[in-house]
């Protein structure tokens, strides 16, 4: 996962914490806004989601965040 993704997945996931509590859940779609104004960084946040890590359709944004910046 590139950089500007990792960082942007991070400050996502904080501001979820933030606003919701430690158990609020998020897909990787949290990570884009609503229209596919770039395709490729879509993909490669869903195979890292998806292929990667096999990872639930909504996962807690705590374990998200964690994942990331443990570079996994």
């Amino acid at each position: 996962m590139r950089a500007t993704l990792r960082a942007k997945a991070i400050a996502v996931c904080d501001d979820k914490i933030a606003k919701k509590g430690d158990g609020v859940g998020l897909s990787f779609y949290a990570f884009f806004a609503n229209r596919n104004d770039d395709p490729e960084l879509l993909m490669e946040a869903a195979e890292w989601w998806i292929k990667t890590h096999a990872l639930d359709h909504f996962e807690k944004a705590a374990k998200i965040r964690d994942m990331i910046k443990a570079g996994l």
